[in-house]
């Protein structure tokens, strides 16, 4: 099952996909009333059957259509998603974006390459950071250069991971119970304000620094979240293609390992790393600039695409 926000007619919908995301179904027409994404996990978290019910009524309304039963007044209308204007899947996220930093061994060699002082020496233990979201950036809308402070652009493509539920003391095998689902994050990055500050939160945290989407994959679909192909390409050249195989911490050991002190609520978002491929690990470094497109793929996801402007 996906979750998409799209904006229709100017106002933010939920839309639920039970067919790979071709087609999708207004969840108020399937007779939920969701504000928002936030709404709808946080209402999942509360009751457990809620995700059945959706999936139960998507998939009625969808053998309605087949049937051209979606003419009649009360039936749901099948929407192609395509047609769609895209919002990021959670818009407005209620907390930072919690991040893992150098969890790919290739891309902590070129981190250390770019900036020793910056990225290198021994780290034992994962990196976690948090980046300030104000409005998360859809699928097809641009990354902001903010060329009067950033001369460093750079883009990370990695896996998003979505809380269902409240999650403390939560072990890695219990983590994927409070999972509700994956997407893709653009952990778009200004390298000469994260080098400067010494730490990475300002350079990481400017408007329009968070790509997400283009949907919310429920675990169900996805499978095994460390058994996916990773791929960024600039201007469609490829520049990173990895797999998430190869993230140093898992996605049930940062859920166990940050959740033995912090309670992960509804509707936090992870940001799982990226792979090598990034600009600074050029030489010379390529980083970003106004009028190149960004395209990130994650298998089973789909494609998180945004010009900078």
């Amino acid at each position: 099952m996906r979750f998409y926000t799209v904006d229709l007619n100017g106002a933010e919908k939920v839309i639920v996909s039970v067919d790979g995301g071709r087609l999708g179904f207004l969840t108020e027409e399937l007779g939920f009333d969701f504000l928002d994404m936030n709404e709808l996990i946080c209402r999942a978290e509360e009751d457990p059957e809620l995700m059945e019910e959706i999936v139960e009524a998507a998939n009625a309304a969808e053998a309605a259509n087949a049937e051209g039963a979606a003419a009649s007044v009360n039936a749901a209308r099948a929407l192609e998603i395509s047609a769609c204007k895209l919002l990021a899947p959670i818009v407005h996220p209620l907390q930072d974006v919690i991040c893992l930093g150098i969890n790919y061994e290739e891309h902590a060699k070129e981190s250390d390459h770019y900036s020793a002082e910056a990225f290198g020496g021994e780290r034992p233990y994962t990196i976690y950071f948090s980046k300030r979201v104000n409005r998360a950036v859809a699928s097809g809308e641009p990354i902001q250069s903010h060329a009067d402070i950033v001369d460093r652009l750079d883009y990370e493509c990695e896996l998003g991971v979505v809380i269902g539920k409240a999650a403390y003391g939560v072990t890695a095998s219990e983590a994927s119970d409070y999972i509700f689902g994956y997407t893709i994050i653009n952990d778009v990055s200004a390298r000469n304000l994260q080098t400067r500050h010494k730490q990475w939160y300002m350079g990481k945290s400017l408007d329009g620094f968070t790509p997400v989407g283009p949907c919310i994959v429920t675990p169900d679909e996805l499978g095994d979240p460390a058994m996916l192909d990773i791929r960024c390409y600039i201007n469609d050249e490829l520049r990173q293609n990895s797999s998430t195989r190869y993230m140093i911490q898992t996605v049930g050991g940062a859920i166990a390992e940050l959740s033995s002190g912090i309670t992960l609520q509804a509707g936090t978002l992870i940001a799982m790393g990226t792979p090598a491929g990034v600009g600074m690990g050029f030489d010379p470094p390529r980083f970003l600039k106004p009028g190149d497109v960004v395209r990130c793929q994650i298998e089973k996801i789909g494609e998180l695409t945004n010009p900078v402007k």
